[in-house]
């Protein structure tokens, strides 16, 4: 009966409408006014504001015309070592002598450049076509140093213009000395084999070791120049290290891609 008497009474008077309205509390007020403002300020970044982002990749400091291996054409035994590791050759100068069945043969560089390794020595057995040295051409003795960066294939085509980059050297103490800074010269649109970068660089297991997750696009970047350094180019340092740095040394760079406008991770 009781239920009933409820029903009845909630028939004669449906809509309640004697009873008093209430209104949202301040706090609630407060909290949706926040609320609105934070989502108005989210979108209006996110069409206007814009994210930065990096990729990094391994990098070789050359002098950007790249290296050649000097290959023995002759078999026979090494009596001479001319050449010196870090000396500069010019075109047709000897690297080393091969006693031959015919006689002595001087084995002589292709173009003049700098001796960057040595795998040749007195009384080691050659076969034809065997590799004797790495030749890394240089036209002049003060030509300045670039980095060669090998970026996967998938991040090239958002490098732009005159990217900004960092490179980081195993040698130098990023701690102390900061990082070396460059600018991006020339994107190459080809992915390119380990041998192809195994003779730009005259080094074989860089090849292998810069492929291994892929055949990647090499990137030049020309170094910043420095008056105030020891090493003659620009660091996020003041000074730099205290030496002078040297070509086919090794690298990390942070490249940085074209900006984005968050918005645009949302379109297709």
């Amino acid at each position: 009966m009781q239920f009933r008497r409820q029903a009845l009474a909630k028939l004669q008077s449906p809509e309640e409408l004697d009873l008093p309205v209430r209104f949202a509390r301040p706090q609630g007020r407060l909290a949706l006014s926040v609320t609105v403002l934070v989502m108005a300020a989210a979108s209006v970044w996110a069409v206007t504001g814009s994210v930065t982002a990096t990729v990094d990749a391994p990098a070789v400091l050359t002098h950007g015309q790249g290296s050649y291996l000097l290959q023995s054409p002759v078999a026979g035994q090494v009596t001479a070592v001319v050449a010196r590791q870090g000396e500069r050759l010019a075109a047709d100068a000897p690297v080393l002598k091969v006693r031959t069945a015919e006689g002595e043969s001087v084995v002589r560089a292709l173009a003049a450049g700098r001796v960057s390794a040595l795998a040749a020595s007195v009384g080691q057995i050659l076969t034809t076509g065997a590799d004797v040295a790495a030749v890394e051409k240089v036209a002049h003795a003060g030509d300045p140093l670039c980095a060669t960066v090998y970026v996967p294939a998938e991040n090239a085509a958002a490098i732009p213009d005159r990217a900004a980059v960092d490179l980081t050297l195993p040698s130098v103490p990023a701690q102390e000395y900061g990082v070396l800074r460059g600018h991006v010269t020339a994107v190459d649109r080809t992915a390119q084999s380990a041998q192809q970068i195994a003779a730009f660089l005259g080094d074989g297991r860089l090849g292998e070791q810069f492929t291994k997750d892929g055949r990647p696009v090499a990137v030049t970047v020309r170094l910043d120049r420095s008056a105030g350094t020891r090493s003659g180019y620009a660091w996020s340092s003041a000074s730099g290290p205290p030496f002078a740095l040297t070509s086919m040394t090794t690298a990390t760079a942070s490249i940085r891609l074209a900006d984005q406008h968050p918005v645009d991770w949302l379109l297709p």
